[in-house]
């Protein structure tokens, strides 16, 4: 009696044992959502867009969009936090959605430990811009402006939490102004409604306002980056413009839900790490302006580590808002 429960139990065993690697090896075996915490066309979009197309020919799935604006990205990544744990749900995550939102939303249905990191997929580059006919032709013009008409100047954003809405922190601190602040549910429609006029400005990444700057829909007034962008190197830098305070560095990540199988995590990081080598996606990065991260900064470990200190520096900036 003895002899055949044990046999069962190392029958079972085998079987439990020999299914894990099976999963891994096996995935995926269907399409793979990747939420968007914002509306099409910002930043973080674009760059999931690019992203999710290489990885889904490494992968040999598709990997589809689910745009979900809201909250600064708050409410796309509460359903991310819900989502299984199997691979199938991934979400592209920035400096607001996993960093600053913690100091805006006490009432947050996530934590920073309900998310894996599954590696840096962009550094970005914060950018200022404004309508075509705004009066003000520098920095330092749109600044004194700006004091001149206290809470008169509208600059719009991707909604309060979000990346977006830590440039226009970040330049109303650097800046000393009294701007009024628009808050949308992704840097589409900020953009949408700035080059109709509505907004006079708008606190975005190069990756989403390039193509209007180079088609002359929008005026770049400065780029918060040590140096000039190669896509448009009529933008000076802030410290170039006068307001050398004003620096920022973007970034974006993909996360997966906790408890997340390891090698699942690993198949993934394996399929970005080949996308972001790809010589189609780093030439539409250029392009953009966006950043390829080091490889280093490609591992789960590295956003693992960089993330709580993100939160404490928006922690830092935030609290006086």
């Amino acid at each position: 009696m003895k002899i055949t429960i044990g046999a069962g139990l190392v029958l079972a065993t085998t079987v439990a044992f020999a299914a894990q690697p099976a999963t891994a090896q096996d995935y995926p075996s269907k399409a793979i959502t990747m939420i968007v915490p914002f509306a099409a066309g910002g930043s973080s979009d674009v760059i999931a867009r690019l992203v999710g197309d290489e990885m889904g020919r490494v992968l040999g799935q598709r990997i589809v969009m689910e745009n979900m604006g809201g909250a600064g990205g708050a409410t796309a990544l509460s359903r991310a936090a819900k989502a299984e744990p199997d691979g199938y749900t991934i979400v592209i995550g920035n400096s607001g959605t996993n960093a600053a939102s913690y100091s805006i939303y006490p009432d947050l249905k996530y934590t920073q430990a309900d998310f894996a990191p599954v590696g840096l997929v962009a550094k970005t580059s914060p950018m200022i811009a404004l309508k075509l006919d705004f009066p003000a032709k520098t920095l330092m013009e749109f600044v004194a402006y700006a004091k001149a008409n206290p809470g008169k100047v509208s600059l719009g954003h991707a909604g309060v939490g979000s990346s977006n809405y830590l440039i226009c922190r970040n330049f109303i601190k650097a800046a000393g102004v009294d701007v009024a602040l628009v808050s949308y549910r992704g840097a589409g429609p900020a953009l949408n409604d700035l080059m109709g006029g509505q907004i006079d400005g708008v606190c975005d990444a190069a990756t989403s306002l390039s193509g209007a700057v180079q088609g002359e829909k929008v005026k770049a007034l400065v780029v918060a980056t040590p140096s000039r962008l190669p896509s448009l190197p009529d933008v000076p830098t802030s410290s170039e413009a006068g307001l050398p305070g004003f620096q920022a560095q973007g970034w974006n990540a993909i996360f997966v839900p906790k408890n997340t199988p390891e090698p699942i995590i690993a198949k993934l990081n394996g399929a970005l790490r080949t996308a972001l080598a790809s010589a189609n996606l780093q030439g539409r990065f250029k392009e953009l302006s966006s950043v390829v991260p080091g490889t280093d900064e490609m591992t789960p470990a590295f956003v693992a580590a960089m993330v709580p200190g993100e939160i404490e520096k928006y922690r830092v900036l935030l609290s006086d808002k």
